[in-house]
């Protein structure tokens, strides 16, 4: 019986820097889906710099997968750095913001003056005087929850910062990889 030709990945999908933009891009995924999660399933009801942390999610994911796209075709480097520098930055300051928002939980620091909860406002005057009697405000700095000692705020940071690790190490070694041209 003869075997069938085994079917191989693109060249970009074996190499370092499509690896680590294909762990980023699930372990983004995953964050943002745990996110909406914990406030859709478990009921946690987001502040305003909650909400604010995920933009980078909804910018770093499609730009990451822009990244991957041009790794896996091999073309404009120069498009691909860019790309990924911007992906690293985005997340970058996705983990300044949970570190900003843990460090006001942990009252290092003030938190935003004008953070509260992130629930859509009555619609009528009635439908106001029932809301102030159910709406609970959500402080930007008192954590809703903690795992291992860091609240929402701080595993944000932690994956913030892996992202844009792996967006680097993507950038480093698709660059590294490149042909030197003189």
């Amino acid at each position: 019986m003869e075997k069938s030709p085994a079917v191989s990945a693109p060249a970009g999908l074996r190499s370092v820097p499509g690896a680590a933009l294909i762990l980023l891009l699930a372990g983004g995924l995953a964050t943002i889906a745990t996110a909406w999660g914990f406030e859709l399933i478990g009921g946690f009801v987001p502040c305003k710099l909650c909400l604010e942390q995920r933009v980078p999610y909804y910018a770093g994911l499609p730009l990451a997968a822009v990244a991957l796209a041009l790794v896996w075709t091999g073309r404009a480097p120069g498009l691909r750095t860019l790309v990924l520098l911007l992906v690293a930055g985005i997340f970058a300051y996705g983990a300044g913001l949970g570190i900003y928002q843990s460090g006001a939980e942990w009252g290092f620091w003030d938190g935003p003056a004008d953070c509260g909860g992130g629930a859509a406002g009555p619609q009528s005057a009635l439908g106001m005087l029932e809301a102030l009697k159910t709406t609970r405000v959500v402080s930007c700095t008192e954590a809703s929850w903690r795992m291992l000692g860091l609240s929402f705020a701080g595993w944000n940071a932690v994956a913030s910062a892996g992202l844009a690790a792996l967006a680097l190490v993507a950038l480093w070694t698709s660059r590294a990889r490149a042909p030197i041209s003189g």
